[in-house]
């Protein structure tokens, strides 16, 4: 399943949004990645989701298993948020 998030996250807020959405993430037990300009990431990976997220525009979310729909639901409110 894929998604795309539209990200806006003030720079003062990066560090905190990232915590929100890697404790998300790693709640879920698919496999979840982020793919910005023919980069992608494991979306569970602090280092990975700070790096691609430095400025905003469009993401693709991607999850595989059976929490896939949900984690897309909850991980794309928390970037849009």
């Amino acid at each position: 399943m894929k998604r795309t998030a539209v990200v806006e996250i003030p720079e003062d807020q990066l560090d905190r949004t990232a915590t929100s959405f890697i404790k998300a993430a790693s709640g879920f037990s698919c496999y979840l990645s982020i793919t910005r300009d023919g980069h992608s990431i494991n979306a569970k990976s602090l280092l990975g989701f700070l790096s691609l997220m430095q400025n905003g525009g469009a993401v693709e979310l991607t999850a595989e298993g059976v929490d896939a729909e949900e984690a897309l639901e909850t991980l794309t409110g928390i970037l849009e948020g």
